[in-house]
């Protein structure tokens, strides 16, 4: 991710360029190769009622572009509350991202075979699913949508996705029939 700071009217402190660099950790930790840009611009105000520091994070994100700018007294508390609110809207533009692509992906319509459950081994976190024309199709626990292996149990129905793994076929994806 790329982070210019820029101040006005102001020097930039080690302790603010510290906070920032903390929070930045923590975007490319929680958000990796999601945030592209990154602008921090701290400005001292002049206005006789406000007073303090206007805080603006510019953010880049494929798509999109997320403004948050704060205003008050100290510039470490604005940091981390602005910071906040630009990773709570992180979280809501993935998460409506991953609906629309949850809704627009056809494989989990077209192509979708039901079997049920015939084996389950959550320590070794795989299974196998016995199809509709009796085959047994191999599943990892990675390939589990919306239900953890710990909630199946042998005999569930379920829907699935197949392809033909190294040793036969498997499900890419599965999901608990309703």
């Amino acid at each position: 991710m790329d982070l210019k700071v820029e101040t006005r009217n102001v020097e930039l402190r080690k302790g603010w360029q510290k906070k920032i660099d903390e929070e930045k950790e923590k975007l490319v930790r929680h958000f990796a190769n999601f945030v592209l840009h990154l602008r921090v611009s701290i400005a001292a105000t002049t206005h006789h009622k406000e007073g303090g520091y206007e805080l603006k994070l510019v953010a880049s994100v494929p798509n999109d572009t997320v403004v948050v700018t704060r205003k008050g007294e100290n510039v470490g508390p604005l940091l981390v509350e602005a910071f906040d609110v630009l990773s709570l809207q992180m979280k809501e533009i993935l998460r409506k991202k991953r609906k629309a692509q949850k809704g627009a992906d056809p494989s989990f319509a077209e192509g979708a075979q039901y079997g049920v459950i015939r084996k389950l081994s959550p320590y070794e976190s795989y299974g196998f699913i016995v199809s509709q024309d009796a085959r047994e199709i191999y599943f990892h626990e990675n390939s589990l949508k919306d239900i953890s292996i710990d909630a199946l149990t042998e005999g569930d129905t379920v829907m699935y996705g197949e392809s033909l793994g190294d040793k036969g076929p498997q499900a890419s994806w599965v999901r608990v029939s309703r």
